[in-house]
């Protein structure tokens, strides 16, 4: 799989107002022409892309085609592989909100976003679309990159609710292990209720989120493993899946491709690509 080898990426530490919004803020830009394919695995944030360039091609689990250019759009999360397209020309802005932050700047309307990219426009409205004609018309990275954060910190209006704030942190911290039913019992809701008030403020329910968990944390420890004789084996128990087969199966559903392919793609791959919260990257 080919990766751009001629961009630049210029990235920004979330600011005290906007990290408890977004996780990471970035530039990026290819500086020579020809056809780049990039793919990203089932991840745990909801970008915000601002086009400056030549439109990447992306579609969702498969092939992406010349209909599916894109501009400037959100897009929900997704439980399986992103594939990009580009032409040595792209160029983008790219925040990734958390999805708590997502919601506090969206609020029911992330559920619109899932498996979809929106145009910012029908995202944020007549607000969005100047926000991308501004970045655009914005020579200077750290110039866009205040322009995105006072736009996220100013749509800062829908506050999660604590129960789901607190399910959320659990799961994260127990890499998707913790059992649902036993998160709706600590917080005093059926399993039901959770689920439903999970998809309005998050987008998707607790069972899938904490799928996509696990698998981070399997990618993680897999980085972490490298060749280790018997990793995927010990990799599989440690992250609870009932056993390497099953593994396996999560690897093709969620990156699109078996772990030992997986790994040895993220091998070859540009390190500036990794996202700074995420050793787990591609």
């Amino acid at each position: 799989m080919e990766t751009p080898d001629a961009f630049e990426i210029i990235r920004r530490t979330p600011s005290e107002r906007t990290r408890h919004l977004v996780s990471a803020i970035a530039g990026y830009r290819e500086t020579r022409a020809a056809d780049h394919h990039q793919r990203e695995t089932a991840g745990l944030v909801v970008p915000l892309i601002i086009s400056l360039g030549t439109p990447f091609r992306i579609a969702l689990g498969r092939e992406p085609h010349e209909a599916d250019r894109v501009g400037s759009f959100a897009a929900g999360l997704y439980a399986g592989p992103v594939d990009i397209r580009s032409d040595g020309s792209a160029a983008c802005v790219q925040v990734d909100f958390t999805p708590l932050g997502a919601y506090r700047c969206l609020g029911g309307a992330v559920v619109d976003l899932c498996a979809r990219m929106v145009d910012a426009g029908d995202v944020f409205r007549a607000a969005g679309r100047a926000l991308v004609e501004r970045v655009r018309a914005t020579p200077s990275w750290h110039a866009r990159f205040d322009l995105v954060e006072d736009f996220v910190a100013s749509r800062d209006d829908f506050a999660p609710s604590p129960a789901i704030a607190y399910a959320w942190r659990r799961l994260a911290a127990t890499g998707g292990a913790a059992r649902i039913a036993g998160l709706a019992e600590e917080i005093g809701w059926s399993r039901t209720h959770l689920a439903e008030r999970f998809r309005v403020e998050i987008g998707v329910g607790p069972k899938r989120i904490a799928r996509m968990m696990r698998f981070r944390r399997a990618c993680v420890q897999a980085q972490v493993q490298a060749e280790a004789a018997g990793r995927w084996a010990r990799i599989a128990a440690s992250c609870g899946y009932a056993d390497q087969a099953h593994l396996i199966r999560e690897f093709v559903a969620l990156a699109g491709e078996p772990p030992g392919a997986w790994a040895r793609r993220v091998a070859l791959r540009d390190p500036r690509l990794r996202q700074p919260d995420d050793p787990a990257f591609g």
